[in-house]
């Protein structure tokens, strides 16, 4: 049975190559593996030398395993594995097809909602700072200020995709998508800087107050917040199923996601400093510019992650240890698999080893249509595959000290 608990970007796997038990796909630091082939007969599956559907569990044991004591966690496994098994044994060009698919067919809706929340942000940046300046509200600043960088946030996707993809290969030989990753953490911090600004301006509201009287009730400003709360809701849904296609889409989904409860609040605390008590007003702003600042420092640190080389995950890392070892009957042993984040897509890096009387051209041939097949895989940017033969030694890229 696969196991895919753990996350690494450095695997070395030991797999028994004749077994009618369960296999183990795991991460063993200090192992080697060492595959000694079997030949399968006619009536045994041709793409599956180490029995993995032998561990795929039915849609009727997998039902009954959510009835027992706590089988709802077991079930999940059990599900997860199988989805597992089967991306192992689907082809490497299956996954490429899929893939290509998949992009083609969301291409025309992320547009959509690429250009859907650009020209919105437009018109709701007009609507919320009218309502900002109108009614004096501070909670609705805080969201008219959100609403301005809504538009530049869209503006800053937009244009670093455009140049992402028009990058002289000579001068960026890594290609610009690091670029999306690196706009979204500048973006981040200048959201913080703005916010921070209205928390300072709330609290010297607040300190400076001389009396209780309560603000204007001013209606049409709570009608325009409405209102672009109702259209944030709308991009919302929609970008929802499309959150996993793009990395635009993904933070175009969060910000849409963060300002429904940004809208939403400063609507309630608005309200709230014209009818109930007038220190709600500056209230709310503070808690709206801090609950910015602390989603946009996840997003940041998330991107920094991806730029610092976060591994992938350990499921997709399982995926090219199969592939390799089955990729040729030449290929006896993997030494190393890693695969890191660069940016949003990953590097991968496979240490493969032939017999030792291998022909150079062979051995070149293979390691280079392995990579080829690799490289053409979903999020995968750059993959490098390296020959030897033996596993004795140092594990390469790693410095001595």
């Amino acid at each position: 049975m696969v196991d895919d608990r753990k996350s690494s970007s450095s695997s070395k796997t030991s797999i028994p190559a004749k077994s009618t038990d369960t296999v183990v796909v795991d991460e063993l630091p200090s192992l080697d593996v060492d595959i000694e082939r079997g030949t399968a007969s006619s009536s045994e599956a041709p793409n599956d030398p180490f029995q993995l559907r032998d561990g795929i569990l039915t849609e009727d044991e997998i039902a009954c395993l959510r009835h027992r004591h706590k089988g709802k966690r077991v079930a999940k496994y059990h599900q997860r594995q199988n989805d597992l098994i089967n991306s192992l044994l689907k082809p490497m060009d299956a996954h490429t097809a899929e893939a290509k698919e998949e992009e083609a067919a969301a291409r025309l809706p992320v547009k959509i909602a690429i250009y859907a929340s650009l020209i919105s942000n437009f018109g709701l940046c007009v609507l919320q700072m009218y309502a900002a300046i109108s009614s004096g509200s501070l909670s609705l600043l805080a969201t008219g200020i959100d609403s301005v960088f809504d538009i530049g946030s869209n503006i800053l996707l937009f244009w670093l995709h455009r140049k992402a993809e028009k990058l002289d290969i000579n001068k960026w030989p890594v290609g610009g998508a690091r670029l999306e990753t690196i706009g979204n953490i500048v973006y981040g911090f200048l959201m913080g800087s703005v916010n921070l600004i209205v928390i300072v301006e709330s609290i010297r509201s607040i300190v400076e107050k001389s009396n209780d009287d309560l603000q204007k009730f001013h209606l049409p400003s709570i009608i325009a917040v409405s209102t672009a709360l109702g259209i944030k809701f709308l991009l919302f849904l929609y970008s929802y199923s499309l959150r996993n296609k793009s990395s635009q889409v993904r933070v175009l989904w969060e910000d849409h996601r963060n300002d429904l409860w940004i809208n939403g609040f400063g609507l309630l605390m608005s309200a709230g400093g014209s009818k109930l008590r007038w220190y709600l007003d500056p209230m709310g702003a503070i808690i709206i510019a801090s609950g910015v600042i602390i989603a946009w420092f996840r997003t940041i640190y998330g991107e920094f992650e991806l730029l610092a080389g976060k591994s992938a995950p350990h499921s997709f890392i399982q995926l090219i240890i199969y592939k390799a070892l089955t990729f040729s009957e030449d290929i006896i042993k993997i030494d190393t698999v890693r695969a890191y984040h660069s940016g949003p897509d990953y590097f991968v890096e496979v240490d493969v080893v032939m017999d030792a009387n291998t022909p150079l051209s062979k051995a070149h041939d293979l390691s280079q249509q392995l990579q080829d097949k690799i490289e053409v895989l979903p999020n995968v940017e750059r993959a490098f595959v390296h020959v030897d033969h033996e596993t004795s030694h140092i594990p390469e890229h790693r410095k001595l000290i």
